[in-house]
């Protein structure tokens, strides 16, 4: 445990950010097995309401520091390559 006040701080301060991290994290987790649920259903319409929420929720986490730019663009990517083939019927 730490004894300078500084670092006490910082404790608190890593906490926090430690659990906002997890908590987006998590809501990107959920948006993305919502999309992958309505893709494995078939359902286009769905598929891509799921698939807005993910982006959003997605690139969200990218702007809050808590996914890499590069990270989150090849996620949305893939995710919309998904539901390219779908709409395609493949």
């Amino acid at each position: 445990m730490a004894n300078i006040k500084s670092a006490k701080k910082r404790i608190k301060v890593i906490d926090k950010k430690t659990a906002r991290n997890i908590r987006i994290k998590n809501h990107v987790k959920e948006a993305e097995k919502a999309f992958m649920t309505a893709v494995q259903s078939g359902d286009v319409a769905e598929a891509e309401k799921a698939f807005a929420v993910a982006e959003k929720k997605i690139m969200q986490a990218s702007a809050k520091g808590t996914m890499h730019k590069n990270t989150a663009a090849r996620t949305v990517s893939r995710l919309n390559k998904r539901l390219n083939d779908l709409k395609a019927g493949n």
